[in-house]
Formats: structure tokens, C-alpha cells, sequence
């Protein structure tokens, strides 16, 4: 057996217990088709493919993400909807698959802080991927009890498949399969995978004879499978897709939830981008098998990822044109129009209901922003996580120093050595967001942090160039960032082609400000931020 699974029924006892979203109050059941329903008889917050995406990182406003946001918005809905489950497919904790040794402590110590913050949200289960098994099965189990979730892959040899909650009354049956292959079709150290349809169809019966009234899949799978797999287990009620495997921290757009006979099918983006949120309304009693017709959600979900688009495309334009003053204001001004437009519209199709009759579910995805708030104890678990790090790498990395250039190549002198020639360049410097740029980092207690320091130093990693730890002269983002290493420039300015003397504009992108660090950023007007008298303007 695999050792991690070896404390899997444990965990699965222990979810939730000493959570925030306890499983409180009275079902709703209600005989009368034609009485409105407001509270659900179950609440599901639904997450894919979370990778070990702790929060977002950028330089513009409202990055979507952020555990601390995703936890402030389920305690925020505790009284409407006090019967709910957290539950996920694909990869929890890590980035990817495979750890470097430097970043070991770094990695394993944010899979921590990732299980701990799923703990506060009260994630009941997930069907782990690849990713999960990063540091092996004995890592997994640690972070499986510290999450008090359980990892359900009933196809994996030797794991834990079902686990049955009783919701107020009424028993939701959790079914995972997962297929965590590799790039190359090899699965983690220890891992054997048999057919997903099979143990899909075998657990559902196994959470039936425990008395399941509602049935949620849990698949890491790739798509095409995972809907093949929906169409051969039509019991399902709702089932949940994400990645068999990650690897980097690229964003994914929004899939639309789909349905697939009488079963919702919900993937939401990676990275916590997004969560979905499903309610289940049990209307009636009898035997019978459950049966939930779509009263408002899936059926206009393509619209609202259209509209959310749109919406975005206009944030995003509204930030880049923030603080140039070559856009018009009446510009400004009608764009902030269109977006208010647009967000009502959005607001109007969400809260739309189709009537129907008997048991129904309703579908939304809420974007997790900055305007949701930030749950303080999943802050600070984020916080000591950031100062753990903090402390280890300043040591473990003390003595990394930067490589030296070749011979003849140039070095990096820092900006007081180009201030000796360009004080009125400097003085437009000093006045940018550059120049904190590495402030921003240790007010944060995030400098030696290996996923941040390399866009808030200059030439890191480079011949001649800076470390996490050796940086003392090169802190923010300094002129020899964009317009190269300077030694040589120094010591002959008028040679030419010894430094970038005018840098493209699309050098900022492919530099630091890309996805997912940066969404749609504009190079052309952003520039205009850091130019002044002396530098790029007369």
C-alpha cells in the first residue's frame, strides 16, 4: 500500500472538523414547486487544479486569486448557505511535479502552508494530480493530515476512493479518480493507476450502500476523458474535472460548465482563479433516484464568461491607462461608463432564475479578487509561511554570490555608479515605482523569497549580476535592467553599442511584467510612467 493512503480513512473522519463552514441547519425540502428557495439543501464551492497558488503575484490592481480571498468569501456566505462542502480535482499543492533541491524547503514549506489554508476553508476532499506527489507519498500523507482532506483516487492501488459526508441530513457521496501521468506516461514513485469508468462506477455503488443520496464525482483526468466518463456514470450528479498533472504558472481561461445527460460538469481555472459554486435544492420526498434540472447557470454560462472578458479587457485597460496623461479624461471616463454597463448586465443574466419543477441546481463562478477581503487567519498562515522562507533562504543562500562574466563581457555597477554621469535621469528614477520596487518585497517579508526577488533586483542571475542574498547595489529595478550591464560603458561612454541605449518597450514584457505576474499589460503607455526630463523626454 501506499504510505500516504495508509491514514487516509482518518483524515476523511477528521474533515472539517474545526473548520469554518461547518455543516449546520435545516434541510430545505420543500413539496411546493412553486415556493421560492433561497438557502440550498447543499452548498458545493468547487476548485481545479490549485497548483500550490497561494495568492497571485503582479504589479497591477485585482490580480484574480488569493486563498486568504477564497476563505474570507465561504466565511462571508456562512448564513446563506450553511450546508455546503469544499471539494477539488487535480493538483493541491505543488507547482509542479518535480521539486528542485534548492527550492526544496521553499516548496515543501508552501504545500504546507497550502494545506493548512485548504484546513481553514474546509476542503473535504480532492482528486490529487501529479503535482501532489512532488516529494514523494510520506510528504503527501503529512500534508493530507494537515489538511484534514482526503485525497480520493479509488482507481490508484491501495487509496482511499469514497468518503460519505452527512450534510444536515442529507449524505453527499464523494467519488475521486485520477490518472497522475507525467509528460512522458510515467506516474510518481509508487503509483499504479487502473481504469477510471471502472472505479467511477464501483465507488458510486460503494457510496450508495452507505446511504449517498447525492453523488459527486471527483476526476483528475484529462477532459476528453473525464466527459467520456460522465457520459458512462449518468448516477452523477455533478462531477468535477481538473488536471491530471500542472507544471508552470501559466493562468488557464474559463470553461464553461457543461451538462452531460442529467450530470453538471464544472472545471473552473487553475491557480484560484475562480471558484464555482453549485447549489443543490432537494424539493420533495420519495425514493426514487435524484434528478437536478438547471434553474439558472449553465445554460447562460458562455455568456457570462463573454461578458466576464469583456469586463476584464476594460479593468485592465483602465489600469494601463492609469497615470498617463497623454488619455484623455473623457476617455477615462467613458470606458469607466462602458464597464459599469457591462457589469450590470452581468449582474442582471446571474440573477436570472429559469422555473422549474422538483429537485433543481443552481450554478455561478465568482472570481476570487482583492474585493472579497482577506480572512485573517489564512492571512497569517500566509504571513508566517512568508517569514519561514524569509529566514531560511537568507542563510541557506548566504554565500551564493553571481557568476562572473566572461572575459571582455560586461558586469553590472549599480545605479549610483550611472549616476556619476546621468543625475537628472536618476532624478526621474527615484520618482517611479522602480525605485521601491524591492521595498515592496520586505514590507512583505518576501526579499529572499525565491518566486519573488528575480523581478525586484537587476540582472539577476547574470554574469556580474545579483542573487537572492547578494544584491546590496542592485536592489529595484535599476537602469542596467533595460538598458543592460554598464561596466564597459563606463569606463568608454562614447563607444557606442556598449549598452541598450533606447530599449523596446516590449523588453518590460518579456522581462517581468507577463502573465500570470502581469495581465495584459501595455507596454507603450506603461513606459510613459518611467520616463521624465533626460530620460526618453525633453
Amino acid at each position: 500500500m501506499i504510505p500516504f493512503l495508509a491514514i487516509a480513512a482518518a483524515a476523511g473522519a477528521a474533515a472539517c472538523q474545526g473548520c469554518k463552514v461547518p455543516a449546520t441547519g435545516a434541510v430545505v425540502a420543500d413539496a411546493d414547486t412553486d415556493a421560492p428557495a433561497t438557502t440550498p439543501t447543499v452548498r458545493l464551492y468547487v476548485l481545479s487544479t490549485v497548483a500550490g497558488a497561494l495568492e497571485p503575484c503582479g504589479c497591477t490592481k485585482d490580480q484574480l486569486g488569493g486563498i486568504d480571498h477564497l476563505a474570507a468569501l465561504i466565511e462571508s456566505q456562512r448564513d446563506e448557505a450553511p450546508n455546503r462542502l469544499v471539494v477539488g480535482a487535480g493538483p493541491l499543492l505543488f507547482t509542479d511535479p518535480e521539486v528542485k533541491a534548492e527550492r526544496s524547503s521553499q516548496d515543501a514549506w508552501k504545500a504546507e502552508a497550502m494545506a493548512l489554508a485548504a484546513k481553514e476553508i474546509g476542503l473535504s476532499a480532492w482528486a490529487p494530480g501529479e503535482n501532489d506527489w512532488a516529494l514523494g507519498a510520506e510528504a503527501l500523507g503529512k500534508y493530507q493530515e494537515q489538511a484534514g482532506a482526503a485525497p480520493l483516487a479509488r482507481n490508484v492501488e491501495g487509496a482511499q476512493g469514497v468518503v460519505v459526508r452527512d450534510v444536515s441530513g442529507v449524505k453527499v457521496g464523494l467519488v475521486g479518480v485520477s490518472d497522475p501521468k507525467g509528460r512522458a506516461g510515467a506516474y510518481p514513485a509508487g503509483v499504479k493507476a487502473g481504469p477510471a469508468i471502472e472505479a467511477m462506477k464501483a465507488g458510486i455503488e460503494e457510496a450508495k450502500k452507505q446511504g449517498a443520496k447525492v453523488l459527486v464525482g471527483l476526476a483528475a483526468l484529462p477532459r476528453g476523458e473525464a466527459l467520456r466518463l460522465a457520459d458512462s456514470v449518468p448516477e452523477l450528479h455533478v462531477l468535477v474535472l481538473g488536471k491530471p498533472s500542472e507544471r508552470g504558472d501559466g493562468n488557464d481561461g474559463q470553461k464553461p460548465p457543461v451538462m452531460i445527460g442529467s450530470t453538471l460538469v464544472v472545471e473552473t481555472p487553475n491557480h484560484l482563479q475562480s471558484v464555482a459554486v453549485v447549489d443543490l435544492f432537494i424539493r420533495g420526498g420519495g425514493d426514487g433516484p435524484l434528478v437536478f434540472a438547471d434553474a439558472g447557470g449553465v445554460s447562460k454560462a458562455e455568456e457570462l464568461i463573454s461578458l466576464s472578458a469583456r469586463i476584464r479587457e476594460l479593468e485592465i485597460r483602465l489600469n494601463a491607462w492609469e497615470g498617463d496623461k497623454r488619455v484623455a479624461p473623457k476617455d477615462v471616463a467613458d470606458r469607466k461608463a462602458d464597464l459599469e454597463k457591462l457589469r450590470a448586465e452581468k449582474a442582471q443574466l446571474e440573477a436570472a432564475e429559469t422555473k422549474v419543477s422538483g429537485s433543481f441546481f443552481r450554478y455561478s463562478a465568482v472570481e476570487v479578487r482583492e474585493k472579497l477581503g482577506a480572512d485573517k487567519d489564512v492571512a497569517g498562515q500566509l504571513l508566517a509561511y512568508y517569514k519561514r522562507v524569509n529566514a531560511h533562504n537568507k542563510e541557506a543562500f548566504a554565500d551564493r554570490v553571481p557568476e562572473k562574466p566572461a572575459k571582455g563581457e560586461a558586469s553590472y555597477i549599480g545605479i549610483d555608479a550611472c549616476t556619476n554621469c546621468h543625475e537628472e535621469e536618476r532624478k526621474v528614477f527615484d520618482g517611479t515605482a522602480h525605485a521601491r520596487a524591492y521595498a515592496t518585497l520586505q514590507q512583505d517579508f518576501k526579499e529572499f523569497n525565491l518566486d519573488c526577488v528575480s523581478c525586484h533586483v537587476t540582472g539577476y542571475g547574470k554574469p556580474g549580476g545579483s542573487t537572492v542574498t547578494h544584491n546590496a547595489s542592485l536592489q529595484n529595478v535599476q537602469c542596467e535592467e533595460c538598458h543592460g550591464p554598464g561596466s564597459l560603458h563606463a569606463k568608454d561612454p562614447e563607444q557606442k553599442g556598449l549598452i541598450v541605449l533606447s530599449p523596446p518597450p516590449e523588453s518590460c514584457v518579456s522581462q517581468c511584467h507577463h502573465p500570470p505576474h502581469v495581465e495584459g499589460f501595455e507596454p507603450m503607455s506603461k513606459m510613459q510612467l518611467i520616463l521624465g526630463p533626460g530620460h526618453g523626454r525633453d
